[in-house]
């Protein structure tokens, strides 16, 4: 086993035990340092059935609680050896891609560019199944308000939008 899968398999049983999920480690150089860069993520806590209830993100507090989780699980484990190492701990960001179902149920009511094999568009995110999601896009000019039903498996890109202020919001 690569060091790489040493790491996620030790953070990810971590993480869990404290409500969190692994979405992805890095590595990289900086001098003689390595860097290890870690994005975690709430547990998705909403059953299936439940395709439209909001799941808001991670807290700066969680994060903190997270960093502490991470640094202890790797302090705990020799995995990564004596040689020295920066720790950075966040959330995915806005330009991470959404490749899975909890990327994409993570993220409803929020704006979305979706790709697939017919065309790109833009929405909110109305519901995410296990197996589709619904984007609702506004009335633009002369084009009137639509829904799409998309397959997760038909989608080839998605990015969520950013948006500074929404009207809806309070």
């Amino acid at each position: 086993m690569s060091t790489k899968d040493l790491v996620e398999q030790d953070l990810r049983t971590a993480l869990a035990a404290a409500g969190y999920v692994l979405e992805d480690v890095t590595f990289s150089a900086a001098g003689n340092r390595r860097v290890v860069k870690v994005l975690v993520d709430r547990d998705l806590a909403v059953p299936e059935s439940d395709a439209t209830s909001v799941v808001n993100p991670l807290t700066l507090d969680e994060v903190a609680d997270a960093t502490r989780v991470v640094d202890t699980a790797l302090d705990d484990s020799d995995v990564m050896g004596e040689q020295p190492y920066t720790l950075e701990v966040s959330s995915p960001g806005l330009g991470r891609p959404l490749t899975a179902y909890r990327h994409f149920r993570r993220n409803v009511g929020r704006l979305v560019d979706l790709t697939t094999a017919t065309g790109t568009f833009a929405g909110r995110i109305v519901s995410v199944t296990p197996s589709e999601v619904t984007v609702a896009s506004p009335a633009i000019g002369k084009k009137a308000a639509s829904s799409h039903v998309v397959a997760l498996g038909d989608i080839r890109k998605a990015r969520v939008g950013i948006e500074f202020g929404r009207e809806d919001e309070d």
